[in-house]
């Protein structure tokens, strides 16, 4: 009796999104995204807000550990991360009062390879990837015996960002990157900068930044630099290794694929929601298309074209 007595008198803490009063179309918000979505959330929020004229919008751009800290945190209602919730922060976000939190499959992403534009070597394996990341592979002559380019750097976007987790957790299956020239920028345009000015360098971006926004058909890459073919093989051939095309990723050839999500705690369901589904709604997925990522909803249409010389 006095157990119980003593727990009917512990008010619980609010939660912090008391007294909301944003609908899916109306009112002000800020979420979060890991900067290397940034393009393609940029497009989509443009159209939300003048789709919504009776709302705002506005991305806040960090890395991906900060976003999903901020959602957890109940500062944001919205992240859009390269992964799903953890089973400790679903359980932290219930403790808390939420329900019905969700991850939302938004687009499919090819993590990709830049090269100096000097560097002809362009394909390479998984494994070599790994064995670059956990430093057993220093040089180029390591990987393409005869190369003269000296040592591999190789350069993130951020230490805490998506490409980051994916390379530990997917590449190197959840050991840490131990390569002993490692560079860490803060945004993926200043990855391309960095590689683009150096001969040596190899980046890791999401693909999405490799769209060169003059080709409408999504297959061709920014000039200034290479990006380079992957393959699942032991030995990396050009009829065996992939580019990050959006087909590739379709078809499953290219091996470095992710998931981009949604995730939400919008247990009142507002405009976190509403955003959320615009970017899942057929206007929102065609952003993503053009992006010259795999959109994760709606037809996809493939069609073998014959070339002939005339």
């Amino acid at each position: 009796m006095a157990s119980s007595a003593l727990s009917s008198c512990v008010e619980k803490k609010p939660r912090k999104d008391a007294g909301r009063t944003d609908t899916t179309t109306s009112g002000a918000i800020q979420f979060a995204s890991d900067d290397s979505f940034s393009p393609i959330i940029d497009e989509e929020v443009e159209m939300f807000n003048i789709s919504h004229p009776k709302a705002t919008v506005t991305p806040i751009y960090t890395d991906e550990t900060d976003a999903v800290k901020q959602l957890i945190d109940e500062k944001i209602y919205l992240a859009i991360a390269a992964r799903n919730f953890t089973k400790n922060e679903y359980n932290t976000l219930v403790n808390k009062g939420y329900k019905s939190m969700r991850a939302v499959p938004i687009a499919y992403d090819g993590l990709a390879l830049i090269i100096n534009k000097q560097n002809q070597d362009t394909c390479i394996t998984v494994k070599d990837i790994a064995r670059i990341l956990n430093g057993e592979a220093k040089k180029w002559s390591d990987v393409y015996p005869g190369s003269k380019r000296g040592d591999i750097e190789v350069v993130f976007d951020n230490p805490k960002s998506s490409t980051v987790r994916y390379a530990q957790d997917s590449i190197l299956g959840g050991k840490p990157i131990n390569s002993p020239n490692i560079q860490a920028v803060d945004k993926s345009a200043q990855v391309i900068d960095y590689v683009e000015k150096t001969p040596n360098a190899i980046g890791i971006i999401g693909s999405n930044w490799l769209n060169d926004k003059r080709d409408t058909t999504n297959v061709t890459f920014k000039k200034n630099i290479r990006v380079m073919s992957v393959s699942r093989m032991e030995t990396a051939t050009p009829l065996n290794s992939w580019k990050p095309y959006q087909y590739y990723i379709y078809n499953d050839s290219y091996p470095l694929i992710r998931t981009i999500y949604a995730l939400l705690n919008d247990s009142y369901r507002g405009l976190p929601t509403g955003m959320a589904n615009f970017i899942t709604s057929p206007k929102g997925q065609l952003i993503i298309f053009h992006s010259s990522l795999l959109p994760a909803y709606g037809n996809m249409t493939v069609r073998n074209v014959n070339v002939k010389d005339q």
